[in-house]
């Protein structure tokens, strides 16, 4: 792959950053990928936050929602996916607490009621507990997943 210059590497990543939220994270990844120089990466990540296509805040709040309502994630999945992107813990804690716990629940509940149709087991009991650890893996809460269970119809 041929060297990028600054010019062209602050072009695509604006270009990037404008198509949807991004964070620090992926623009340092795909520099990286291109090899620029720190010095830089530096500029790049100043410039595009002062020209508010990057903004931390504002990613964090978008891949809660995004997360949450349409990749059906729970909290704890999401909190952890954040963290891996290295974003504030303030940020992350206030765009979760954003997330309405009610329509969390009652997304896991239609999550879970589609999931038992899937589900085999030779008792009641071990669809439940298949229910739950498929819940748990998606990131949900254990007192909404305690909370939620009863009433799916398991037969």
């Amino acid at each position: 792959m041929k060297p990028i210059t600054y010019e062209q590497a602050l072009h695509r990543l604006a270009a990037y950053c404008s198509r949807g939220e991004r964070c620090i994270q992926d623009i340092r990844q795909k520099m990286i990928r291109w090899e620029l120089a720190a010095e830089d990466q530096k500029k790049i990540i100043g410039k595009l936050q002062s020209e508010k296509f990057l903004d931390e805040r504002r990613f964090c709040k978008a891949f809660v929602n995004d997360k949450s309502k349409y990749s059906h994630w729970g909290v704890y999945k999401i909190q952890y996916e954040l963290k891996k992107k290295q974003l504030p813990e303030s940020f992350i804690r206030e765009a979760l607490s954003e997330i309405d716990r009610e329509e969390n629940r009652e997304q896991l509940r239609k999550l879970l009621a589609t999931k038992q149709k899937t589900v085999k087991g030779v008792n009641e009991y071990e669809i439940k507990q298949k229910l739950v650890r498929f819940a748990a893996g998606k990131g949900f809460l254990l007192e909404d997943i305690e909370s939620v269970i009863p009433s799916i119809n398991i037969s």
